[in-house]
């Protein structure tokens, strides 16, 4: 029985270690966000403080963040909505007619850094006149969003029993019924998992949008250089703003984990 606390307690220890050196950097931030500039950088004050709310309502007030949150919102939903229009056919034909060289091509379309695609990128919505609008960040944002989906969706549709798929067709269903009314619906955890990984990456993405967008259609993570100057950095401000940036991933990963551990796992093993 000693034998077998030990590995146990060991286990345990390292396993709060992790847990601390991760949350330290989310709890700090947190912190900081109720506290004056002066408090923050006082090293004295690090948990012990007269929290304030005003960096909040600065944010808020000051800086206009709901226009923001809308549209990293929306830049995030359309560009994830368009790529499973177009990703879950996609890889459902992939994983069906063993198109294995057009996979090896998608996934090194989502290996490749998305800064290749920036400056091209940037020339041709100038040319076209469709910087500092939502169709450029949303089709941007699709350059990983695209491929990722589809990706992960191959070896989720592969692990289907083709059975399936001809019981629909002796029902009388087409190809297309049986794929919107039998493979997806029973595809929903690899369905939710990758919309949910393709939202987050459009969320937190810096790159394309701080090269295509403008004032009109700034996200959140270029919103945050509102609270940065020469002279100093607003970090009261700055913590609040990146509290609501991380909110809502946040609340979508804890409601989903089940799905998202499910989905990535099935793919995975079955796959």
């Amino acid at each position: 029985m000693k034998q077998k606390k030990g590995p146990k307690i060991a286990q345990t220890l390292l396993t709060f270690l992790v847990v601390i050196v991760f949350a330290f950097p989310f709890v700090w931030m947190l912190l900081a966000s109720f506290k004056t500039q002066s408090q923050i950088l006082s090293t004295g004050q690090m948990f012990i403080f007269k929290p304030t709310f005003h960096n909040y309502v600065s944010v808020f007030k000051e800086y206009d963040f709901i226009k923001f949150i809308w549209n990293s919102f929306l830049v995030a939903a359309g560009s994830t909505l368009l790529s499973l229009i177009l990703g879950l056919p996609a890889a459902y034909a992939i994983a069906r007619h063993h198109l294995q060289k057009l996979g090896l091509l998608i996934l090194v379309a989502r290996i490749i850094p998305g800064i290749t695609f920036l400056i091209p990128w940037f020339i041709l919505f100038s040319k076209i006149h469709l910087v500092d609008t939502y169709t450029a960040l949303i089709l941007s944002h699709m350059l990983v969003g695209l491929p990722f989906i589809i990706w992960i969706m191959i070896s989720f549709f592969e692990a289907l029993p083709t059975e399936i798929e001809e019981s629909g067709l002796i029902d009388g269903c087409t190809h297309h019924q049986v794929f919107l009314r039998i493979i997806l619906p029973i595809s929903g955890p690899g369905v939710i998992t990758a919309s949910l990984l393709s939202f987050i990456f459009s969320w937190n993405n810096f790159m394309f949008s701080v090269i295509l967008a403008g004032d009109k259609t700034k996200t959140l993570p270029i919103a945050v250089f509102n609270f940065m100057s020469y002279s100093e950095i607003n970090w009261g401000a700055l913590m609040a703003a990146a509290c609501i940036i991380t909110l809502p991933v946040l609340i979508i990963a804890l409601v989903s984990q089940r799905y998202v551990v499910s989905g990535l796992s099935a793919g995975a093993v079955k796959g």
